[in-house]
């Protein structure tokens, strides 16, 4: 006869049984690619949307430009941004969905975003 260390419970509390199927399974699956959602507005191109801007991207308005004197000089802080010197003469426009803060500023060939307080605007 065979004493009583057979005799249990039905659930196993090996370490082998203790790790689940479902638990293994899902520990092996490939992780689901999410799609990031993009709020865009209609008309104005994904970077200006974005908050991010690429002035070779940006066109100027069929009208709607204007004029602008730098009241100082502003040093750019990144490659989206036009650096500014004191009393010149800009071309700016604004676009749809860009923070009313700044325009975009034109110096011949040379665009990017500028601070509105550092210009005076002209008519």
């Amino acid at each position: 006869r065979f004493s009583g260390t057979f005799v249990g419970n039905a659930e196993s509390t090996s370490p082998a049984a203790a790790t689940s199927p479902p638990a293994v399974a899902a520990a092996t699956l490939p992780a689901v690619p999410t799609i990031p959602v993009v709020p865009t507005i209609v008309g104005v191109p994904n970077t200006v949307a974005e908050g991010v801007l690429n002035p070779n991207e940006v066109k100027p308005p069929a009208s709607g430009t204007r004029r602008a004197r730098v009241l100082y000089d502003y040093e750019a802080a990144d490659s989206t941004e036009l650096a500014l010197l004191a009393d010149e003469m800009i071309t700016v426009y604004s676009l749809p969905g860009m923070d009313p803060d700044w325009l975009i500023g034109e110096r011949g060939n040379q665009k990017g975003k500028v601070p509105v307080t550092y210009l005076e605007l002209l008519s």
